[in-house]
């Protein structure tokens, strides 16, 4: 492939805060030397349950679950494979002693090796709905209840309850009536004044005596989670007179809500002549049951998980998520993007659908080197921003010095990464945010949106490449034709916004209209991003000129942060203070504090030269009227500020000394060293990684 020239540019154009020599080095040589685990608001890693970090140093490709287990890298965390032409000697290791993350293994005790994946997800549910106390009351009723039925003594005098006592949010009553039943669907709950009571389901004793536990289990579970267009079927049976039994009993005690039919079982053969009991869901019905008084309540089901998926970008996770499930892009919410050569771990929630069904599709999406875990019911969506950053853990490889550099090598990358340990980086937006297109980038499709140019925004975003492949072939097919309906035919299943731009543009044409109508197919996370990356190319350019011109100095003009304690980018007016001439002569601030605005209609400026510069570059790409609302794509820009320096936390590294041996002849070789770096450390929201090793490389990459 040739080089991405203006890619290229773009990025080399931009300055070093420190001062240091640097190296070179390669990144990202396989998606496992670049693992990313998204922190919480709460700042713990989302891949819970997870122990030690093993990096395998190979040549080949790792094995697709070769990922990163834990924050600091340690001695005894380096595997290697046996008889490899690899020796590998621990050169230096150094470590942060800054706080360490709590895993969730230190935070919660380990579920016994018994418990299935499904009940895991039932524990983590209720874990975090109910304190310790009472889910320990909770299980031992559950249990008690469990023992007398095996014994087959019956419950005399009145049916036993376990309160769970007073829920006064609807929201997490609903998801509790829903867990416990899933968890314990020998159990029914019922709402009193805010209050839920559990009891025995003795509908549930009464079908044990007709089918198996096991059927009679996944029965209730079925009815609870009220999936639409959904079935269940009992196992096949030949007596005749017990399917009869079998449909007597589900149409007297849930006639309204389902209905059952018979079926010859699949692949069945004239000798064995077995008959199947299908249960359907009567039309509608389900929004209209009533197992318990609060069920009218639970008005949309979320469900959140933790995703990890390794060399795939998050909108193509995302739209093969939404084809499996049955729902649209938009009904999923996340934190952040991930890079995609990779391997990510990051939260999301997706609505409309259950844990038992997210958890159906575990198989199926391991194809596309997908995972989902964590899976629990929750209350509500999650919002770009809601985190507190991300770790990674990083593989440097082919270590060598600069052109014409001749100091020792690892003195030079000690050097660099203590430099920027210390002295921080410059807070660049990274290149992913951009796109690695080479013919157009994100920024040009969202200035596009910003100009209300919607026809020339769905032609960028259908550019092709100079490729030949399906994808730049359909691309090049409707540049060529606009129509529609024949570029679908040509494109690929797995290009879901491709896929789903071009269906609207076929219902509506390609007109103005037509196209507005297209950018909906998006959902707002999406649409945002374009524009978003709009103004973080112009933030990048803005910081490149404000450190040429004024260098680390805080001068007369500038914007700095009063609030040290803020989330970055979310800094209010009444915290963002205008710094006076008095206050450059005292120097009352320091670089790091200062900020720079991101384009947005809620956003002051600086009143020096950097501020004349926001105006000049406005002007020039048409903006100079602009209000950063796009009403017809119902978008709205407030803007934010961003510091323009940053620091790592929590950074430990190892130098890793390889050893190629290459056989030349009979009873001689050579024995080649060759240096990687393993580099682990967090970086606050929207700060990304790649940046924070270009300043300590000197190197772009």
């Amino acid at each position: 492939m040739e080089e991405d020239t203006d890619f290229r540019i773009r990025f080399s154009s931009l300055c070093f805060i420190t001062d240091h020599v640097g190296f070179h080095g390669t990144i990202k040589s396989s998606p496992s030397d670049f693992v990313v685990i998204e922190i919480d608001e709460r700042g713990q890693l989302v891949n819970k349950a997870t122990d030690e970090l093993i990096y395998k140093m190979s040549k080949g490709l790792p094995e697709p679950n070769n990922f990163a287990k834990k924050t600091k890298l340690g001695l005894q965390n380096l595997v290697f494979e046996e008889g490899s032409n690899q020796k590998v000697s621990i050169l230096v290791r150094c470590s942060d002693d800054d706080q360490n993350h709590q895993s969730g293994s230190e935070k919660e005790d380990a579920i016994h090796d018994g418990t299935s994946k499904g009940e895991e997800e039932r524990v983590y549910a209720l874990g975090s709905l109910l304190d310790e106390k009472t889910n320990e009351l909770l299980d031992q009723f559950a249990c008690d209840i469990k023992e007398k039925w095996n014994s087959e003594s019956e419950l005399t005098g009145p049916s036993p309850e376990f309160s769970l006592g007073r829920i006064l949010d609807k929201n997490r009553r609903a998801i509790l009536h829903s867990a416990i039943r899933q968890k314990f669907p020998f159990l029914i709950t019922v709402g009193k004044n805010s209050e839920i009571v559990v009891k025995p389901n003795l509908e549930y004793k009464e079908l044990c005596h007709l089918v198996s536990e096991e059927e009679a289990s996944d029965f209730f579970k079925y009815l609870d989670a009220k999936k639409e267009n959904s079935k269940f079927t009992f196992k096949p049976d030949t007596n005749k007179d017990h399917r009869k039994a079998v449909h007597h009993f589900v149409n007297k005690k849930f006639g309204n809500l389902v209905e059952t039919k018979s079926f010859p079982e699949a692949n069945y053969n004239a000798g064995n002549p077995n008959t199947v009991i299908t249960v359907r869901f009567r039309e509608k019905a389900h929004k209209h049951r009533k197992r318990s008084v609060e069920s009218q309540e639970r008005k949309v089901i979320y469900t959140a998980f933790t995703l990890q998926k390794e060399n795939l970008e998050m909108f193509e996770a995302i739209g093969f998520l939404a084809v499996i499930l049955g729902v649209i892009p938009s009904d999923f919410s996340y934190a952040g993007l991930k890079d995609k050569k990779a391997i990510t771990y990051q939260a999301m929630v997706v609505r409309k659908v259950t844990p038992e069904r997210l958890k159906d599709i575990e198989k199926e999406i391991k194809k596309k080197r997908m995972n989902v875990f964590n899976i629990r019911s929750v209350d509500d969506s999650l919002r770009l921003g809601q985190l507190k950053g991300n770790h990674f853990d990083i593989v440097i490889r082919n270590l060598k010095n600069q052109v014409n550099d001749s100091a020792n090598l690892r003195e030079r990358i000690l050097e660099a990464i203590e430099n920027v340990k210390h002295k921080g980086f410059v807070n660049y937006y990274g290149p992913q945010r951009f796109g690695i297109g080479r013919k157009v980038h994100t920024d040009q499709i969202g200035l596009a949106l910003l100009k209300s140019e919607m026809v020339k925004a769905v032609k960028l975003f259908l550019t092709p490449e100079d490729l030949d492949d399906p994808v730049n072939r359909a691309k090049k097919y409707f540049l060529q034709t606009e129509d529609a309906k024949g570029t679908l035919s040509l494109m690929p299943e797995f290009k879901v916004r491709e896929r789903a731009l071009l269906e609207s543009l076929h219902r509506f044409s390609m007109t103005e209209e037509g196209c507005i109508q297209a950018w909906f197919s998006f959902p707002h996370s999406m649409r945002i991003f374009y524009i978003h990356a709009y103004s973080s190319k112009i933030w990048n350019e803005a910081v490149s000129y404000r450190l040429a011109t004024y260098g680390s100095r805080v001068v007369e003009g500038d914007l700095v942060c009063l609030d040290e304690d803020g989330d970055d980018e979310q800094f209010p007016n009444n915290k963002v203070h205008l710094v006076t001439e008095e206050e450059e002569s005292a120097n009352a601030y320091a670089i790091h504090q200062v900020v720079l605005p991101v384009l947005g209609y809620n956003v002051q400026y600086p009143k020096n030269k950097v501020g004349l510069w926001y105006q000049e570059v406005l002007s020039r790409d048409g903006l100079q009227t602009c209000r950063f609302k796009v009403p017809t794509l119902k978008l709205n820009v407030p803007g934010c500020y961003r510091k323009i320096l940053k620091q790592p936390h929590n950074l430990s590294y190892q130098l890793i000394e390889e050893h190629d041996i290459d056989v030349k002849a009979e009873g001689s070789h050579i024995d080649e060293a060759t240096l990687s770096l393993l580099i682990s450390f967090d970086l606050d929201a929207s700060c990304y990684a790649t940046v924070c090793l270009r300043e300590i490389m000197k190197h772009d990459f």
